[in-house]
């Protein structure tokens, strides 16, 4: 689903927002309501809605639930063991980022502490299907709608909106991260604009934390083109902060967390708009 109201030079994205599950698919889990519940970025995309009804930002989510195709990796890493069907293409060894090895590809397997996600091998032509009649087109729409907005604006920023389990404490006396922003290290976004989201999250008195453990996917990948002023991060938030104890439901601190994001949307958004070019923003934050 995508918005497109753009009164901002910012696109909300929630690519593991769906949770619109297939009979079918629900059916072939081993143990649905704990895989989806460790699957969703949960709520994340109530959350996005919340955002961007607050700041005009056009949103584009998916309505596909991460366990039948995850929108933030490629359409090419997929552990092949698991599908059924006509013969598999041959495909590199060896090559970065692959998650599907971790049982977190483009169709999750496995997850940690619970194994395997699936009662069987899923068929080559329902993955097929999937590819062509989800991913390919949630991409397509987030393509246009970023240039879209690039060419009313002179340059767009995406915020890819992610949930995350708690971080562990990087060492004693040092918090846990409670928001990640990734940038693939800089090479999906504008420095200035990393920088910016970061120092604003830590005026908010948030714990933050950059690329570490969370830079980004796909998405970034993808649809991050800084010299042409197409900009995009990557925000994961803890679940701990907006969501109840179980990790269920919305918590007390969940239209907190909606406004704190719509504020810093708000100040990112006059950072992008007084620039009409694909600048860096590498002083912007100075």
């Amino acid at each position: 689903m995508a918005s497109e109201t753009a009164t901002v030079p910012i696109v909300i994205g929630a690519p593991h927002g769906g949770r619109s599950y297939p009979d079918t698919v629900v059916q072939s889990m081993r143990e649905p309501d704990r895989a989806k519940l460790k699957l969703e970025d949960r709520l994340i995309d109530i959350m996005a809605q919340e955002v961007a009804q607050a700041t005009g930002a056009p949103l584009i989510m998916a309505h596909a639930p991460r366990a039948m195709i995850d929108l933030n990796r490629s359409p090419d890493d997929i552990d092949w063991s698991m599908i059924r069907g006509r013969t598999v293409p041959n495909h590199p060894t060896g090559a970065v980022n692959r998650r599907a090895r971790t049982g977190l590809g483009l169709v999750p397997r496995r997850l940690p502490g619970m194994g395997e996600i699936w009662k069987g091998r899923l068929e080559r032509a329902e993955l097929d299907e999937r590819i062509d009649s989800i991913h390919k087109p949630y991409h397509a729409a987030l393509g246009l709608l970023l240039e879209r907005v690039r060419d009313e604006w002179g340059a767009v920023l995406l915020i890819d909106l992610h949930s995350m389990p708690p971080l562990k404490s990087g060492g004693p006396g040092e918090p846990a991260a409670e928001f990640v922003v990734g940038d693939r290290f800089g090479s999906s976004c504008g420095d200035g604009l990393a920088a910016a989201a970061l120092t604003f999250l830590s005026a908010a008195e948030r714990r933050v934390a950059h690329n570490r453990p969370y830079s980004g996917g796909y998405v970034l990948d993808r649809h991050g083109a800084p010299r042409r002023g197409i900009h995009a991060m990557q925000l994961e938030i803890c679940r701990s902060t907006y969501l109840d104890a179980q990790m269920r439901e919305a918590g007390p601190r969940f239209m907190g967390v909606a406004r704190l994001l719509g504020q810093m949307v708000r100040a990112l958004a006059a950072q992008v708009a007084n620039t009409s070019s694909g600048d860096t923003f590498r002083h912007a934050a100075e």
